[in-house]
């Protein structure tokens, strides 16, 4: 199936389901386009009906959890088995400076590169590489694909 034999298929099937007559022949620029946003706004739709339920959830996940922490603070206990599964407790902790410079030379000082995570900020590397076309990383990779986005038309 080509790709504008399945754009067909999915217009057609997206008219179907609104109840719109289909054009016999293939679809216009303005149509995609015209399907594109009626497509992205139902996502969108979607997605914020699915946060709502969600956050629902999250937030009665949140009381429970908190209930079964105060049962391990109560009873000083750091596990405990049920008849339906075996809750414990753990600690997390995360870190996090306010002077990064101060950071870098202690990282720098101590040889602890190994503190930072390894990821590449994209937009300061495309500035770096602009700016210094000759200077190119070991090891760098990098992958561009082309997507499409589509904008509504101002409304006057």
């Amino acid at each position: 199936m080509t790709l504008s034999n399945r754009v067909v298929f999915f217009l057609a099937l997206s008219l179907k389901q609104r109840n719109t007559p289909m054009p016999n022949d293939a679809p216009s620029v303005d149509g995609l386009v015209k399907v594109y946003i009626k497509i992205r706004q139902a996502i969108k739709d979607k997605e914020e009906e699915h946060k709502l339920k969600v956050a629902d959830l999250k937030a009665q996940f949140k009381l429970v959890s908190d209930e079964l922490l105060e049962h391990c603070k109560t009873n000083n206990s750091e596990a405990v088995r049920t008849e339906f599964g075996t809750f414990y407790r753990t600690v997390r902790t995360k870190y996090w400076t306010s002077d990064w410079a101060a950071l870098y030379d202690f990282i720098q000082v101590n040889d602890a590169a190994h503190l930072l995570e390894k990821r590449i900020n994209t937009r300061s590397m495309e500035e770096f590489l602009t700016e210094n076309p000759d200077l190119l990383p070991i090891g760098l990779h990098s992958d561009k694909a082309y997507t499409v986005q589509v904008r509504k038309p101002n409304t006057k």
